[in-house]
């Protein structure tokens, strides 16, 4: 399998970190992003849209880090990870539309404007992480996982940009369960870390 990715990004940090938890062998690809590498023919081959990660197993492209993390899932046939029944099916997927819903204009964009200069409104999308992690607050308080009694692709999904939202002045100092809910995920067999960034310091 090899993996199109970019350090900084954390849609391609999730789809790494599922890679590793599995320990399924990978080559690790850096697409430039500065250079408009993701905008070349032969990227746009891999994924017309133009956008990181995208998995290459063997012949076979996955584009988009959510479509990833269950066709690895699938493709392992892990159960734990991506539960076949219905409910817990449609619990998993209620987080990872959260993931590219509220965290990717929460926490994720206010990480977009510190590190990469995006005009985003700072204010606006602080309080949308803000209110995206009273909620992760609220849901984890009682349990250890966002689904279940155990690490699915949805605690996947949610922890890269959660992690690193200091970076784009959002402070975690205020959520205690989600700042457990990270320790629990880097405590798993096979994590590997988010690359950090000097952009910012928790407000």
């Amino acid at each position: 399998m090899r993996l199109y990715h970019h350090p900084l990004s954390g849609h391609a940090h999730r789809a790494r970190l599922f890679l590793s938890l599995l320990g399924l062998p990978h080559e690790l690809v850096d697409v430039d992003l500065q250079a408009g590498a993701h905008k070349a023919a032969d990227f746009l081959a891999l994924n017309p849209f133009g956008q990181i990660p995208v998995l290459d197993d063997n012949g076979v492209a996955i584009a988009d880090s959510n479509a990833i993390l269950v066709y690895l899932a699938k493709k392992t046939g892990r159960t734990d990870w991506l539960p076949d029944d219905p409910r817990g099916a449609a619990a998993v997927q209620r987080w990872l539309s959260v993931a590219a819903g509220e965290v990717a204009y929460g926490p994720a964009a206010a990480r977009l404007v510190a590190v990469f200069g995006a005009t985003y409104n700072p204010g606006e999308v602080i309080a949308r992480a803000h209110t995206i992690l009273g909620r992760l607050e609220s849901h984890l308080a009682t349990r250890d996982w966002l689904v279940g009694a155990g690490p699915t692709i949805a605690d996947v999904a949610i922890y890269s940009y959660v992690a690193r939202a200091p970076e784009g002045n959002v402070d975690l100092a205020g959520y205690p369960a989600v700042n457990a809910f990270l320790r629990r995920i880097e405590a798993l067999p096979g994590f590997v870390p988010f690359t950090q960034t000097p952009a910012a310091t928790p407000a």
